[in-house]
């Protein structure tokens, strides 16, 4: 028990520390960021329920307006901003994220935490940012789809990143890979 608090209490720092690497904001109020390399890494490192209840944590300490997402924002006026669908997707995502990664034994971790990673931390988020996107920005589906469509390139990259230090954290620490307990 105490070992969960204290790793979703670190994966929830590690969120916030990939907020300090310099973000880039584009033209419609979405920044780039590494987040969301830590929401995949919440679900492939800590699981499904762990990982969901890490972004929780982290989001609760954001509406409780600590300057922890990236360009030091924090505060409830962020669910209320063009990121408002990627924040509410950020627990979803790691919470399919991890599920896909305990499930699927059968195959890599670096494969199966890769995967994972594209299928919550991409698919998942993206639905939930694109709606968001919609939402505040007042555009259709497919115009704010056109928007995010430019996070593609990064965070395939971040999904493989996640995959390749899941996979590292498992054959140097095996223990420490709740997702595969």
């Amino acid at each position: 028990m105490e070992r969960n608090i204290a790793l979703i209490a670190l994966f929830a720092a590690l969120i916030a520390a990939l907020g300090l690497i310099p973000k880039v904001t584009l033209g419609f109020g979405v920044p780039i960021t590494a987040q969301s390399l830590g929401v995949m890494l919440c679900g492939t490192v800590l699981g499904a329920r762990r990982g969901a209840l890490a972004v929780l944590l982290f989001l609760l300490l954001v509406a409780m307006g600590l300057p922890l997402l990236a360009g030091g924002r924090g505060g409830l006026g962020v669910f209320a901003s063009p990121t408002m669908g990627f924040l509410v997707g950020f627990p979803i995502a790691a919470f399919v994220t991890g599920l896909i990664t305990e499930r699927w034994r059968n195959a890599p971790l670096t494969l199966v935490a890769g995967i994972a990673s594209a299928l919550g931390g991409i698919v998942v988020l993206y639905a939930f940012g694109t709606a968001g996107l919609a939402l505040m920005l007042e555009k259709s589906l497919p115009e704010a789809a056109m928007l995010v469509a430019a996070f593609i390139p990064g965070d395939i990259l971040k999904a493989a990143i996640a995959g390749m230090l899941t996979s590292a954290l498992a054959r140097a620490r095996p223990a420490a890979v709740l997702s595969r307990s």
